[in-house]
């Protein structure tokens, strides 16, 4: 055999048989078919941090009856395991059924994007600074002006305006993350905006489009990225046009200022709760994940904690293998949550027999 082609082929095969672990990728499982695969037991040798979960699962049981008594078998299995145990390969042994996800490259590695609540200034009335404006929902019938119509005009003068911020990008991001809290400096008042429909135009993710015309590397991509891109340019029209790409547009509903909710109606907790695809996790459902821990640059750190969370929210860009976790509120917890798209392992915790439970539509894109 000629001893150069052995070894181009063979280097050839390596680098073919590479596989990624910069994001926090394990490939430990084999390979998966499905996107819910029934196993016999959780091996996972991560740190254990369980210290959230009580407190989320507290606010489904005193708060909605439609959740927690079709799922109450469940919940009490695994309140009597962390209680005794907490160790997952004891988790048969409270009658528990597991199913882990396969990920969406089939070894099992779920990605984990997040999520948070913004808190932005406004003014009721729009001045040289305060000068874009939060709309509520037009009627409109079948077709809603799109984003750029929107900021051609299309809604000026029919009393819609809820509000004037100072920036255009953290209007954008509210209706990303589908709802936010509004600081009125004119009067001291707190609102919450929360999500009040869309335009059903599709969405397009603007990170997605910076990407591909190489403005901001895929590896470095997050929403402080997306920001930090915005502030760098000159004119007002280059962030236009890049927003102008995604035409789905979101409108708000004012309400007092309360906990945030998810589509369960349930109050998020920070680091307790996710959203996900209800058509394999529905609202309720209990998962055990390995959640990837990152560095204040947004980078893996090497590590996974092992955690429990609750499906208490959805999302349109929330399918299949895809997690995303709630931050919180604020300027921090917009960053950390711009900064998570990495991977983890995940296993759904079930009971032998499973009520369907009532849900209420998707909020919005996340």
């Amino acid at each position: 055999m000629n001893r150069t082609l052995f070894v181009v082929g063979f280097s050839l095969l390596l680098a073919a048989c590479a596989r990624p672990t910069d994001r926090g990728q394990q490939y430990i499982d084999g390979n998966f078919g499905d996107v819910l695969n029934p196993v016999t037991s959780v091996a996972s040798d991560k740190t254990k941090d369980y210290s959230l979960f009580p407190a989320q699962l507290e606010k489904v049981e005193t708060l909605s009856p439609s959740l927690s008594q079709p799922n109450q078998p469940l919940y009490d299995s695994v309140k009597a395991w962390l209680a005794e145990s907490g160790e997952p390969t004891a988790l048969t042994d409270y009658g528990i059924q597991l199913e882990q996800m396969g990920g969406g490259d089939g070894n099992g590695n779920v990605m984990f994007t997040g999520y948070f609540s913004p808190v932005i200034e406004m003014r009721h009335q729009p001045d040289a600074l305060f000068r874009y404006p939060v709309y509520a929902k037009p009627t409109c019938g079948e077709r809603c002006p799109t984003r750029e119509e929107v900021y051609n005009g299309a809604l000026d003068g029919l009393g819609l305006e809820l509000g004037y911020s100072a920036s255009l990008i953290d209007n954008f991001i509210m209706e990303v993350q589908g709802s936010g809290f509004i600081d009125f400096g004119d009067n001291d008042q707190l609102e919450y905006f929360a999500y009040g429909g869309k335009n059903g135009h599709p969405y397009v993710s603007i990170g997605k489009v910076l990407i591909e015309r190489d403005e901001v590397s895929r590896e470095k991509m997050s929403l402080k990225a997306i920001k930090d891109w915005v502030a760098a340019q000159q004119d007002e029209a280059t962030v236009v046009e890049l927003l102008n790409q995604n035409p789905s547009y979101v409108f708000f509903a004012p309400r007092a200022a309360a906990p945030v909710t998810g589509t369960a109606g349930i109050p998020l907790l920070s680091g307790a709760s996710v959203a996900a695809d209800r058509a394999y996790l529905p609202m309720g459902s209990v998962l055990l994940a390995e959640i990837p821990q990152l560095d204040e640059q947004g980078n893996w750190n090497g590590q996974h904690i092992l955690k429990l969370l609750m499906a208490l929210d959805t999302g349109g860009a929330v399918k299949k293998n895809h997690l995303d976790l709630y931050h919180g509120m604020g300027e921090e917890a917009g960053i950390k949550a711009g900064h998570h798209k990495h991977f983890g392992r995940v296993w759904k915790l079930t009971k032998p027999v499973e009520a369907t439970v009532s849900e209420t539509p998707d909020a919005t894109d996340k």
